[in-house]
């Protein structure tokens, strides 16, 4: 099983993972602001992920890492 693991601190909110990910299981977290001031992405279902990678090489800010 594949694990998405989202770094807070270089993620702006910018949802291209969100737009990415083909199975729907990225969203951001509008009740959670970072120290920089943005909505983190956050995976909702990390059992539903195929390990696609398709979020990771879609964040222009490196912040997302896919653990197979």
């Amino acid at each position: 099983m594949a694990r998405i693991i989202v770094d807070d601190y270089f993620c702006k909110g910018c949802g291209l993972c969100v737009d990415a990910c083909p199975v729907q299981i990225l969203e951001l977290d509008m009740a959670t602001i970072t120290e920089k001031g943005y909505h983190p992405a956050f995976c909702e279902d990390q059992s539903k992920c195929t390990g696609c990678m398709s979020c990771a090489l879609m964040c222009p800010d490196c912040a997302i890492k896919v653990m197979r």
